[in-house]
């Protein structure tokens, strides 16, 4: 069973990829320019761009899935909010940024309101979670 996301657990390390594919994209990557710079050949450089070339496609991977969890919580945070924000807010939901909906996710419903005005009229712009 998936477990609740909440303020705490909601940065997850993927130990896949944290712990294993990192480190040996990185090893790989070392090992590459190592042998570039000791034995070049055009072997070695084709080794190295290759190299570079799937540690950005690793990072990239993960980029493109954090910003599809981005736009998914702002879509997620915009009817929630069209719910429990005072008709005065409502009409300023579209000047939230991705940063402030994401810091306002795990508010309570009571708290949305409050911390919604907060963020807007004093500019707050982190993914942190809002102060109270």
């Amino acid at each position: 069973m998936a477990q609740t996301q909440n303020y705490a657990n909601h940065a997850k390390l993927v130990p896949l990829f944290h712990f294993v594919i990192v480190p040996l994209l990185t090893i790989n990557l070392g090992w590459s320019i190592y042998r570039a710079a000791h034995r070049f050949s055009a072997d070695t450089f084709i080794a190295l761009l290759l190299a570079i070339a799937l540690v950005l496609l690793a990072f990239h991977a993960r980029l493109f899935a954090l910003h599809v969890q981005d736009r998914v919580i702002r879509l997620e945070m915009k009817i929630r909010m069209q719910r429990l924000l005072p008709p005065d807010l409502q009409t300023r939901i579209h000047q939230f940024t991705v940063n402030q909906l994401i810091a306002l996710r795990f508010a309570s419903a009571a708290e949305v309101p409050e911390l919604a005005r907060k963020v807007l009229n004093e500019n707050i712009d982190d993914r942190k979670k809002s102060s109270r």
